[in-house]
């Protein structure tokens, strides 16, 4: 496993080499669900990318446009994203994010933890997109992305 983590570059290879997975979700008022999603694939051959800062500075006025320009250009490179909806907030920019990529033919993996308030909108609007397993857990995710053909 490769880790690049916001606000990190990463050289994208050419898109027959591509192995890389975007971890989204949220970031801010919930667990680090990515930390668990990258000891789960650490064996793997994937790139990891991973929006969440260890220290994200909240007093740099820059640090907001910066953060979403990375997020931006890695989901683009991407070759898969993974997306996690926690239960601790109801994350709209994740939402628009999987509104956004359910449409443009990129490899998905969705993962809605039971308790997540806005649970039954993401299975309806997901479900009348794309025919897409979802999930329930943390490992049932990880385990989805690793028996893909990434």
């Amino acid at each position: 496993m490769h880790y690049v983590e916001a606000v990190d570059e990463y050289v994208f290879p050419p898109s027959y080499d591509n192995k890389s997975l975007f971890l989204a979700g949220g970031i801010t008022g919930c667990s680090d669900w990515q930390a668990e999603m990258v000891e789960k694939l650490s064996e793997t051959d994937l790139t990891l990318l991973n929006p969440r800062r260890k220290d994200f500075p909240i007093d740099d006025p820059s640090a907001a446009r910066e953060q979403i320009t990375w997020e931006w250009h890695h989901l683009q490179s991407a070759k898969a994203i993974s997306f996690w909806f926690a239960k601790e907030t109801i994350q709209p920019i994740v939402l628009f994010e999987l509104g956004k990529w359910l449409v443009h033919g990129k490899k998905i993996f969705i993962g809605i933890d039971p308790e997540y308030p806005r649970r039954q909108d993401v299975e309806i609007q997901t479900g009348l997109e794309l025919m897409i397993e979802i999930v329930y857990s943390i490992d049932e995710l990880a385990e989805q992305v690793k028996n893909s053909k990434l």
